[in-house]
């Protein structure tokens, strides 16, 4: 009886659809095959389920694909359970029929624990597809993939898919406050409503769990890495509990961020010292507690002794100690500790560029096993574009993982259409040459070229509770990147963007082109217009929102621009080779060789290693000067030419998504002219060149830039 209300419940959950295109069903709308042809060849080889297994996930498994199904091929579709010989479909894992399962052995032991299979088998004279798996997580993954063949008009009559995930841990860092706001969040307040948990289970969870497992995410941090101690009470971790029930059917785990001083604030000690025996036990009770809430508990993820945030270094104690004692913690129970290397002081006066790295490779084989280091993809904070981070491959001795922002804070946030899988893939696909040649930031983190028992990848998620999720249509793409370059890095964004497209709009190939053409240059056309060569961190104090490369006062050198961009009547860049702060010493012999001269550095790095002359010539023939006029002017008119194409859109989009991204459009197009000319004005007082002829010359002043103010941008 309670198998079958499950069922029942999981079944109603998925099939209740919102009407108009809202983008509320992201890339799992269901809609029916559009094309006749592949519609019908879909129907001959797909008509009834054999469901083996009666687990929660199996269950879910079966509605997805019972309601995925039934919409794509506009046919009813029929279950029936393992006593059933006969079927087009076959789920399940340890309850499928031995024969079956003896046939794929084989293909069964390179899957792991979450890998899937997909197979067209010949069963009494007919062929049947099969989706199995050694977990009941990797059907529920495979039955997703099957969904999103059809949705992208692939073939599915003779098929044979092997999968497995490259990385251990693919993760949702969720930014998100116990009141709900959210840290760098753009598309409204956090789907987490914690004041009616545990008791009210919105809709929105099941849906977000469907969604997130759907492209293999398994895991999801529910709290702001600027941590509230709150969370750690018993009347929050009864909340964290409902959640983490829901989302174990969909095979993700939850984790909690951990406020370091946590003792002092919630267990009235003295001290928050990780040598210290009684911080030590409060800790290990502490843990304790949360694991009889949620047995399958992820563990933590910590932020310390960055940005004001408590530390083991308030105790001239180091990140070691401090995360070898949550680590301690969490260990008998099976759980891990990621700890944040995104760490600088304002009491060093050392090239931010480089606090990381001085920090943490002294550490080096000094964490426990259960420990990962989290990098961000680049050593300053989530720029446009950074060269990789130089701690990847510089710790061969310890664990480290992947940290990419999804959530847009330094790339037009919710207002601009940023596609992130080719930034992702940028950095993945670096050299860092730690293992010679070949030695990829992306084999350093899945383990080929560094050993690691855990490996794992994480993005600071950029989901609210807007309509669409994401603030803007398109930035739900950047949630589907992540999760399967996560699944595997090796995918091109070509793919992605061409499933996405496929599976949320439209497969018609006058409107798939196009936009696939727009999503893969979107990035370096943003880049062009706000930060382009390497330039770095020109944003507006504070929200972030917007240009103001003239910042010269905050609370600390390098929370202002000119720290970053050191603009001067020679030239403009960061000079980091070793006649400056030497930050380029981080990295490999063969990097440094590469990025150390001017003439050699790749052009889109120049002036993150370089204080560059305005006369410089680059490789196109223009000076420096005229340079950065040309970028920030083309970018600017890349994003008039972008409205233009959108516009010629409108017959293949629904009426909803075409006006709401028409309107998007139009916002950065402004933004971008914001950028162009208060950016070329600002630069201008110390080049004291001409704007090149054949450029439209700013209709406001420099002042007036300068005079703008937005108290209440996100």
């Amino acid at each position: 009886m309670k198998k079958a209300k499950l069922f029942f419940i999981l079944t109603l959950l998925i099939s209740v659809s919102v009407s108009a295109e809202t983008g509320y069903d992201l890339w799992l709308r269901y809609n029916l095959v559009p094309n006749k042809r592949k519609l019908e060849e879909y129907r001959k080889v797909l008509s009834s389920i054999i469901v083996n297994g009666s687990s929660s996930t199996i269950v879910a498994a079966q509605a997805e694909l019972l309601n995925g199904l039934s919409g794509l091929l506009g046919k009813k579709i029929t279950i029936s359970g393992s006593n059933t010989t006969v079927g087009d479909l076959i789920i399940g894992t340890n309850g499928i029929q031995p024969e079956i399962k003896s046939l794929l052995k084989a293909d069964l032991a390179q899957l792991g624990s979450e890998g899937f299979l997909i197979k067209t088998i010949v069963r009494s004279g007919k062929n049947c597809i099969v989706i199995t798996a050694n977990e009941d997580a990797g059907v529920l993954y495979g039955s997703f993939h099957l969904l999103r063949l059809i949705q992208t008009g692939q073939p599915i009559n003779n098929l044979n898919i092997v999968s497995a995930p490259k990385l251990k841990l693919r993760l949702l860092n969720h930014w998100d406050n116990l009141n709900r706001t959210v840290e760098r969040g753009y598309a409204g307040f956090s789907i987490w409503n914690w004041h009616k948990l545990p008791t009210y289970m919105d809709k929105r969870y099941v849906d977000y769990a469907r969604a997130t497992a759907s492209i293999g995410i398994n895991g999801t941090v529910l709290t702001n890495v600027n941590a509230n101690a709150t969370v750690l009470t018993n009347p929050y971790l009864e909340k964290v509990a409902a959640l983490a029930n829901l989302f174990r059917t969909y095979g993700i785990k939850v984790y909690l961020t951990a406020r370091f001083s946590a003792p002092v604030e919630l267990g009235g000690l003295k001290t928050a010292d990780p040598l210290d025996p009684e911080v030590q036990r409060w800790w290990k009770e502490k843990v304790d507690e949360i694991y009889k809430h949620v047995p399958d508990f992820g563990g933590f993820l910590v932020k310390a002794n960055s940005e004001g945030q408590p530390g083991p270094q308030n105790y001239k104690r180091t990140h070691a100690d401090g995360a070898n004692m949550l680590a301690d913690a969490v260990a008998p129970h099976g759980g891990i500790v990621m700890w944040r290397a995104f760490v600088y002081s304002d009491e060093v006066p050392e090239d931010r560029h480089k606090q990381a790295y001085n920090e943490f490779v002294p550490l080096d084989g000094k964490f426990r096993k259960n420990v990962l280091v989290q990098v961000k993809n680049g050593a300053i904070d989530f720029m446009p574009r950074e060269p990789f981070h130089p701690l990847f491959g510089a710790m061969p001795q310890t664990q480290t993982m992947m940290e990419f922002q999804v959530t847009q804070e330094y790339l037009g946030q919710a207002t601009t259409l940023v596609f992130l899988a080719p930034l992702f893939k940028e950095v993945l696909d670096s050299d860092t040459w730690r293992n010679g040649k070949g030695s990829t930031v992306g084999k350093i983190i899945n383990g080929a070229s560094q050993q690691q028992q855990l490996t794992g990848m994480a993005g600071v998620a950029n989901i609210g509770n807007d309509f669409n999720w994401c603030g803007h249509p398109f930035a739900q793409a950047n949630w589907y990147a992540l999760g399967r370059l996560s699944w595997d890095a090796s995918i091109s964004s070509e793919q992605i963007a061409d499933e996405w497209i496929r599976m949320t709009f439209s497969e018609e190939p006058k409107f798939l082109e196009p936009v696939k053409k727009i999503m893969l240059e979107s990035r370096e056309m943003y880049t062009q217009y706000t930060m382009p060569m390497g330039l770095h961190h020109l944003i507006t104090y504070g929200s972030h929102y917007g240009p103001a490369p003239w910042v010269d006062k905050g609370q600390r050198p390098d929370w202002t621009n000119v720290y970053y961009h050191k603009a001067d009547s020679i030239g403009l860049g960061f000079n980091r080779t070793s006649t400056g702060s030497n930050a380029l010493g981080q990295y490999a012999t063969e990097v440094q060789q590469q990025w150390g001269d001017p003439n050699t550095c790749d052009e889109k790095y120049l002036l993150w290693f370089h204080h560059v002359p305005w006369t410089f010539k680059l490789k196109s023939g223009r000076t420096l000067w005229d340079e950065l006029c040309y970028d920030y002017y083309t970018g600017a008119n890349r994003v008039k030419s972008l409205q233009e194409k959108w516009n010629l859109l409108k017959p293949f989009v629904d009426k909803e998504r075409f006006e709401e991204v028409k309107m998007l459009l139009q916002i950065q197009y402004d933004e971008a002219i914001w950028w162009r000319n208060s950016c070329v004005l600002y630069f201008q007082t110390f080049s004291k060149m001409p704007i090149p002829a054949g450029y439209e010359k700013p209709d406001k002043t420099l002042e007036y830039y300068k005079s703008l103010k937005f108290p209440y941008a996100p």
